[in-house]
């Protein structure tokens, strides 16, 4: 069982550095090369970026750990593991990964297509990297960091205090001076207008829209719930296993079977859409002959789901 538990530990973290890669390669290929702004701490990275010209990897570090030394006294000892490999992992993406995508490829992809559909891409892609790092208990950390602090000691829902703070950080993109514009030859043939910076926040404001999208389509399918009933004779040994290796209550109901007159017992277990196949082996291994239903439940509050909102 332990050799078990190290083996999933080790297939979360691959599958969160899998979604960093995602969310590194978002920005790398589609925002950055646009001089788009996004939200979190990688948004505020791009505008001293843009600015000042310090690699996003150094600023992308530099802030996180700060709020990662906040959090861990505000939130405590047992804050965000995963959270401090997922700061360590992204900086280390935002500083090589560059290296190995050609100039040319990023031309065609992303530059040549326009800033309009590189926000829609860059948001797809990243959020995809986000949604795949939070299906493991991942986070990207910065603003995350934030919204659940601010969420300790004010009634605000991280996902609104993050949204609050990913709008003013687009905005504050109109603080970075304006750029030479350039033409085929080099040349400069004048500056960034107001309009042009502006459209540089709404692309901004389409980004995030597009991330938070699919973020929301992953968080939400892996947050689905079933509600699974289990016939077996062995259903004992059955529900020991199930409260004992997932962690999930098992309800014992007593019902009769029509044909053969004779009381069984049946177990009903909620669990995550997630989780399914983790019940299905634990069943099988102790008895191939069980009968199992499932069915999806349209929310489940308590325990070990979503919190009853205040």
């Amino acid at each position: 069982m332990n050799t078990k538990k190290i083996l999933g530990t080790i297939k979360a973290y691959i599958i969160i550095t899998l979604g960093l890669l995602c969310y590194v390669l978002g920005w790398t290929i589609f925002l950055i090369p646009n001089n788009l702004v996004g939200g979190g701490v990688s948004g505020i990275s791009s505008i001293i970026l843009y600015a000042f010209g310090v690699p996003i990897s150094v600023t992308y570090f530099a802030i996180n750990i700060i709020l990662l030394l906040i959090a861990l006294k505000v939130l405590g000892k047992g804050f965000g593991v995963k959270t401090v490999y997922a700061i360590v992992a992204a900086t280390l993406f935002f500083q090589f990964v560059p290296a190995f995508i050609p100039q040319d490829f990023i031309e065609e992809i992303a530059i040549s297509n326009g800033k309009l559909l590189s926000a829609i891409f860059g948001g797809v892609l990243s959020g995809l990297g986000i949604g795949i790092s939070f299906s493991q208990g991942g986070s990207t950390g910065g603003t995350d960091i934030v919204a659940l602090m601010v969420a300790k000691y004010h009634n605000i829902a991280p996902g609104r205090m993050i949204l609050y703070m990913d709008l003013v950080i687009i905005a504050c993109s109109l603080l970075i001076p304006a750029k030479d514009i350039t033409d085929a030859a080099g040349n400069v043939i004048g500056k960034e207008t107001w309009g042009m910076r502006l459209a540089t926040v709404l692309y901004g404001y389409m980004l995030i829209a597009s991330c938070s999208q699919i973020v929301d389509m992953m968080v939400a399918g892996s947050r689905q719930s079933v509600q699974v009933y289990i016939f077996s004779r062995e259903y004992e040994k059955i529900a020991d296993i199930i409260t004992k290796e997932m962690g999930r209550g098992v309800t014992v109901l007593t019902g009769e079977g029509w044909y053969t007159k004779q009381e069984n017992k049946m177990l009903m277990v909620l669990i995550h859409k997630t989780e399914t196949s983790k019940i299905h082996n634990l069943i099988k291994d102790i008895d191939r002959d069980a009968f199992i239903s499932m069915a999806p439940v349209t929310g489940v509050w308590g325990r070990g789901f979503q919190q009853i909102s205040k």
